[in-house]
C-alpha cells in the first residue's frame, strides 16, 4: 500500500486540497492519502518545520510526505524530492525541511525541474495541484526520483532563519511559544534534550519555567498532575516544553501569543 502524506496551508473551506486529491488519484487511483493538517498558519513555514519533524517518523517506510507551505509560489524558489532512508518528501525549498534534515539520514536530494510530470498547464499560484500532488503520485507508482529532475547538494538547501532557543548572559535558557493547539496549551521551541543538558549543568532536578511573571517549578507528568486552573510545564508529545493550565486555557491564562519568550531559570 503506497501513502502520501499532505501538510498544508489551504485550510479546508476552499477547494484547493481536494483538487490537489483528484490530481493524486487520477495518477495513481490505489494510493492512500493522510491529511495531515491544513490549518498551518498562512505562509507559517516555521510551524511547518517544527510539524513536519513531529509526525513523519510515525508513518510505514516508503511514505510521500508532501509539504506545501509555499511563500514563494511561483517565484524562484525550488521545488524539492528530499529523500531519506525510510521516506521521501515533497517540500518548497524555503527551510520547511531543515530541522528533519537535522536528525534524518538523508540519501539524496533531487531539484525538481523535468516539466514531464508536471501538469500540462501550470498556474504561478497553485503549484500544490499542478506540481506536487502529480510528481507525488508518480512516485508512487514508481517513478525514481532521478528521473524527476536534477541533482542537488544537500548543503545548497535552504535553512530556517529563526533564531533557536538560547543562552542569556545570566544563564537562563530563553526559548518562545512557537505554536499554540486548540486547547490553549502554549507548545515551545524547547526541547527536551536541551532541557536534560541545561538541567545537568547546573544540578538541578526541578527546572524552574518562567513566562510573564509566572514562575512554575519542576514538570509535570501530564495535563492532571496539577489542580484545576493551575499552571504547569511539561514536556509534550512532540518532545518539546509546553505550558499548560489545568482543565483551562493557557493561551487565555496568560493573554499568550507565538514568539512570546519562555525562560528556564538559571
Amino acid at each position: 500500500m503506497s501513502i502520501i502524506t499532505l501538510l498544508t496551508d489551504f485550510g479546508i473551506c476552499d477547494e484547493y486540497v481536494g483538487t490537489m486529491k483528484g490530481v493524486i488519484l487520477s495518477i495513481d487511483p490505489s494510493v492512500t492519502i493522510i491529511d495531515i493538517t491544513h490549518h498551518i498558519e498562512p505562509q507559517d513555514i516555521v510551524q511547518a518545520a517544527y510539524a513536519i519533524q513531529s509526525y513523519y517518523k510515525y508513518f510505514p517506510e516508503g511514505t510521500v510526505h508532501v509539504v506545501v507551505v509555499d511563500p514563494g509560489v511561483g517565484g524562484e524558489r525550488a521545488i524539492l524530492a528530499l529523500e531519506t532512508r525510510r521516506y521521501i518528501f515533497l517540500a518548497p525549498d524555503n527551510g520547511v525541511l531543515s530541522l528533519l534534515m537535522d536528525e534524518a539520514d538523508v540519501k539524496s536530494v533531487i531539484c525538481v525541474d523535468n516539466s514531464t510530470y508536471f501538469l500540462k498547464e501550470i498556474s504561478q499560484t497553485f503549484h500544490g495541484r499542478d506540481i506536487f500532488s502529480p510528481i507525488a503520485a508518480y512516485i508512487t507508482k514508481g517513478v525514481k526520483l532521478q528521473n524527476l529532475g536534477s541533482v542537488m547538494d544537500q548543503n545548497d538547501i535552504k535553512q530556517l532563519n529563526v533564531q533557536k532557543p538560547y543562552v542569556a548572559d545570566n544563564g537562563d535558557l530563553v526559548g518562545c511559544i512557537l505554536s499554540i493547539d486548540r486547547f490553549g496549551n502554549l507548545i515551545t521551541d524547547i526541547g527536551y534534550n536541551r532541557i536534560k543538558r541545561f538541567c545537568r549543568l547546573h544540578r538541578q532536578k526541578n527546572p524552574e519555567v518562567k513566562i510573564g511573571s509566572t514562575k512554575i517549578t519542576g514538570l509535570s507528568e501530564n495535563y492532571e498532575s496539577k489542580k484545576a486552573k493551575t499552571p504547569l510545564a511539561l514536556i509534550g508529545s512532540r518532545g518539546y516544553l509546553e505550558i499548560a493550565v489545568g482543565n483551562d486555557s493557557a493561551k487565555v491564562y496568560f493573554s499568550a501569543k507565538k514568539g512570546d519568550p519562555i525562560r528556564l531559570i538559571r
